[in-house]
């Protein structure tokens, strides 16, 4: 494979599905990647299992899955591409089980689903001697148990899992990049101590994970920084080549806008040290990334430091 394609389908729990819809019909894709969980998601998640054993999935799983499933059977013909999401929340294997049973609804025949675990450690951690980093207690102390805790999944599963042969993988809460780097690990054979491959890989997820962000909604500020076409916003496309190099783009026809300024915006976003990125799969060093426009809604990205993920 020369050049990976991968679109975003959604950046956060509400997102719009039109643009995912969108990708999934026109997008050429090889990956098609929801990004649909957050820290309070998925508390909120772990509420409605606790009333509901067969809920805790995002709320709007059936309806993101009836909406592309549907574009997904059409493509197997053609270039068929993989759906990795986190909507299985704090409960992955429920949600595997009701993309099933959407899959046998719509009539879909071989579909393979995988669901990722191991990522809820609120038995762990309720009660324990685990430290709270922002306030050094201990958790113990806080006197009532918590509600959720999850530590952050890496690619390695999600790679397990395509290498399975799986067409759909859902996660609870994995690292948001970690689901664009296991598609690129899959898709190029990199190896799991690669950092340098590993961290232009994160690079790409981070830049992808919100969606819209990326393509102007992030960036848009109305009178004084002009997105055209908001309402129809396109979400990203990554372009990806085997050794990590990457330029963002969007379906042509659709809102918004892919420029120097949408990307830098984003590469900063919720990024507390742009030179320590840390991650469970790679300690990422944006501080050297280049960006170059190369055409209309087209930006070239390239150029990272990494150190391995066990660097202190």
């Amino acid at each position: 494979m020369t050049t990976l394609r991968i679109g975003t389908g959604a950046g956060f729990s509400g997102d719009r599905i039109g643009p995912a819809v969108d990708l999934a019909e026109r997008g050429d894709l090889d990956y098609l990647v929801f990004e649909c969980l957050a820290e309070r998601t998925i508390a909120l998640a772990q509420q409605a299992r606790r009333a509901d054993p067969d809920a805790g999935y995002d709320p709007l799983l059936e309806r993101r899955m009836r909406a592309v499933l549907p574009a997904w059977e059409r493509a197997r013909t053609r270039k068929p591409f993989r759906i990795i999401t986190n909507m299985g929340a704090a409960n992955p294997f429920a949600a595997a089980r009701k993309v099933v049973e959407i899959g046998r609804d719509l009539g879909l025949k071989g579909m393979k689903v995988a669901a990722i675990t191991g990522d809820d450690v609120l038995a762990f951690v309720n009660g324990s001697d685990c430290r709270i980093e922002e306030t050094g207690d201990m958790a113990a102390a806080f006197g009532r148990p918590f509600v959720s805790a999850n530590a952050y999944v890496g690619a390695g599963p999600i790679v397990d899992a395509l290498e399975a042969g799986a067409d759909l993988v859902v996660t609870g809460r994995a690292a948001d990049p970690a689901m664009f780097l296991a598609a690129q690990i899959h898709a190029f054979g990199w190896k799991m101590d690669d950092w340098e491959k590993l961290g232009r890989g994160t690079l790409v997820g981070h830049l992808m994970e919100c969606g819209g962000q990326i393509t102007g909604g992030y960036f848009a500020d109305p009178g004084f920084k002009d997105v055209p076409d908001l309402a129809r916003i396109g979400f990203p496309i990554a372009e990806v080549a085997p050794d990590g190099a990457l330029t963002v783009t969007k379906l042509e026809g659709t809102g918004g806008r892919v420029s120097l300024a949408t990307c830098k915006e984003q590469l900063l976003y919720e990024v507390h040290d742009p030179a320590r990125y840390l991650q469970p799969d790679v300690i990422a060093d944006f501080s050297a990334v280049e960006m170059t426009e190369v055409g209309p809604d087209r930006v070239r990205i390239h150029g990272d430091r990494v150190m391995p993920r066990r660097a202190s």
